[in-house]
């Protein structure tokens, strides 16, 4: 097997995102078309089909079919998300602080102001208070599938950039789910989960590089954590922090990686979009964007992101805190901003976290495909209209 460059696995990763993240729209959108169509009532009885897992007396959950998504499904994209997390840690574009600096500044401005414009808007509606994060959130799938849809006009380096701002975004996304989206917390299945990460910490001790043990540890993981009341999606990113990045000449992590990214890009976060993704505005009218919570989310992500990401590399870069990637212009820089208001997937997970009230619920949804829809339109026009800069084969082409 021919070893690739990091340069090239980037790449290869970037690609991969690019279609995933077409599949992802397209999921979406054939949502929205049987939302507002007479296949509603079919698809609402669908995703709330009872579906029953049991194993003798030990253990038996009963969920709709929602939540197999949404608890189950999604636990494998955060499984993805840690193995990521942790390759860059490790290995890649987070390795020292002089890389990580820059997208460590961007994502957390891009998480406190769009969540600061949304208590703004939501100051007369305590009731809603309670969905703060949701503006806070990147897609990474929709806005590097977007970037990559550009080719050549944007630098290599601005999609490192934004790859390395959404994977530090998901980070606190993960820690906000943990810290705020926790209630009733059942202890004894909380210290039970112990023993699974006990037993894949001594796999990772030992240098087994077989990834069968650490799925069935992860599996048992997840049951506990389910049970505990924490998310069960932080099981799969517990999981991903035991796996060894290598052990002999074996690579456990990327071969994990590399086998699951077609998965979560083509089935996983597809599904997933189908299920969440579906809100009827029959009825509804102009007024239902304007509403608190639609409009506080969709500022958030047009109005927060964009002042968030953009203002807090400006502050780092003019304060010498951190430095521009080469090639990468204050436009390019703008242009990610707006892309990194493409909240969709995890907008609608911490959505979904916030909010039990189907209108609420809706709400969301309408907020959350509008300001994406708005963020990928600017962005996407700031970056196809943005000067080139240097090629990957050294020709400066401009770079004004």
């Amino acid at each position: 097997m021919t070893k690739l460059s990091p340069t090239q696995r980037l790449r290869a990763f970037i690609a991969s995102e690019s279609a995933g993240g077409i599949v992802l729209i397209v999921a979406a959108a054939i949502a929205l078309v049987i939302a507002n169509s007479a296949l509603l009532a079919p698809y609402q009885s669908l995703l709330a089909t009872p579906v029953i897992f049991s194993a003798g007396d030990l253990v038996s959950i009963d969920k709709p079919l929602l939540l197999w998504i949404n608890d189950g499904l999604m636990a494998l994209f955060f499984f993805l998300i840690g193995l990521e997390v942790k390759r860059e840690v490790v290995t890649g574009q987070l390795r020292t602080w002089k890389q990580a600096a820059l997208p460590v500044y961007a994502a957390i401005g891009g998480m406190a102001i769009p969540a600061l414009v949304f208590v703004a808007i939501n100051t007369g509606s305590p009731e809603n208070i309670r969905g703060w994060a949701i503006p806070a959130a990147t897609d990474i799938a929709f806005a590097l599938g977007l970037l990559a849809l550009l080719g050549s006009r944007v630098p290599v380096a601005l999609k490192a950039l934004l790859l390395a701002v959404a994977i530090i975004d998901d980070i606190g996304a993960i820690a906000i789910i943990a810290l705020f989206y926790t209630e009733n917390m059942n202890l004894g299945a909380l210290a039970l989960a112990l023993v699974p990460a006990a037993g894949m910490l001594l796999l990772n001790r030992a240098g087994v590089a077989r990834t069968i043990p650490y799925f069935i540890l992860g599996a048992i993981l997840w049951i506990c954590v389910l049970k505990s009341g924490v998310h069960a999606t932080l099981a799969g990113v517990a999981t991903a922090m035991f796996v060894p990045i290598a052990t002999g000449d074996e690579r456990p992590l990327a071969r994990l990686e590399h086998a699951l990214h077609p998965w979560v890009a083509f089935l996983i976060l597809p599904v997933f979009a189908f299920a969440n993704a579906g809100v009827s505005f029959v009825g509804a009218g102009i007024a239902a964007l304007f509403s608190p919570l639609s409009l506080g989310i969709a500022a958030g992500l047009v109005i927060g992101k964009q002042a968030g990401v953009f203002g807090a590399c400006w502050i780092a870069a003019k304060t010498g805190l951190a430095s521009m990637p080469a090639d990468v212009t204050w436009r390019h820089i703008y242009g990610l901003a707006c892309l990194a208001g493409i909240g969709f997937t995890m907008s609608l997970f911490i959505g979904g976290l916030a909010f039990a009230d189907p209108a609420r619920i809706d709400a969301v949804k309408i907020g959350v495909l509008t300001g994406s829809m708005i963020s990928a339109l600017i962005g996407m026009s700031v970056l196809a209209t943005a000067p080139r800069t240097a090629r990957s084969n050294g020709e400066i082409v401009s770079n004004a």
